[in-house]
């Protein structure tokens, strides 16, 4: 099995948003067992938050909390500016808060389903989020020479995903990256990583969802948070070369 690349990041901050569970802890705890001190976003009413970062501090990690709505006009940009300046600046944001606005999988056919408000939430969080979260940063990772990475999926290439609405706002994700990347250029590197099925509690998946994934995929595996934030490590502190790119990060289920 391959090892696990580790960074010196003493001295880094980073700020990543939906990191009370998920991809978004994974990140953040990597990021800060490599030594940067982490801004964990969460919903301000979500116990976890408050719990991973004990959790974090009671390691010795340099972890402080950033609890905010990222769906929210206002209130995102308040989160990132406190955040930063908690820090005492920023070198690297993740943008990983999303929503499904669904417990369950909707069938494309399900059109009655996919209603007004459950496009609101989608879009409001997944994509205007992102680039809310971004536009806030930008003075700080600019003046850090810093970097952006954002979580999109693989329903982004077509896929049904959780619902349409929720494949269409990521699809607006990798569009977004590569757009922010021109805009923040030379300065900031922006990429985005397409996560495939993911070991967390995102969905209520069924057994026979989890075991279709899993045959599915070429690798025969499902992904843990883990494994994921390795990647967004490396487009954030492994590479200098690569900007307003999307890797695809499914042990092979989307081929």
């Amino acid at each position: 099995m391959p090892r696990r690349v580790q960074y010196d990041l003493s001295g880094q901050k980073a700020l990543v948003t939906g990191a009370a569970s998920g991809i978004g802890l994974g990140t953040a705890t990597m990021l800060a067992r490599c030594g940067a001190t982490v801004a964990i976003n969460h919903l301000p009413d979500d116990p976890r938050g408050p719990e991973v970062i004990a959790a974090l501090q009671a390691e010795g990690l340099k972890v402080i909390g950033a609890p905010g709505r990222v769906g929210v006009p206002g209130a995102t940009e308040k989160m990132v500016e406190r955040a930063v300046a908690d820090l005492g600046g920023l070198d690297l944001l993740v943008n990983n808060a999303g929503t499904p606005a669904t417990r369950t999988t909707v069938p494309p056919a399900r059109l009655d389903l996919v209603t007004d408000e459950m496009w609101d939430a989608i879009l409001s969080t997944n994509l205007v989020g992102v680039f809310r979260c971004t536009k806030a940063a930008a003075p700080a990772l600019k003046a850090a020479r810093g970097a952006v990475v954002n979580t999109a999926s693989i329903a982004a290439l077509g896929g049904a995903g959780s619902s349409m609405a929720y494949s269409a706002s990521k699809a607006g994700v990798a569009s977004l990256t590569r757009n922010l990347a021109r805009a923040l250029a030379p300065e900031v590197r922006v990429n985005c990583i397409a996560p495939g099925a993911v070991d967390s509690p995102w969905l209520d998946w069924t057994d026979q969802q989890k075991a279709h994934s899993l045959d599915k995929s070429l690798l025969k595996r499902i992904g843990a948070p883990s494994d994921y934030a390795d990647v967004i490590l490396f487009l954030a502190y492994g590479t200098e070369m690569i900007t307003g790119e999307m890797v695809v990060v499914d042990a092979g289920l989307s081929m």
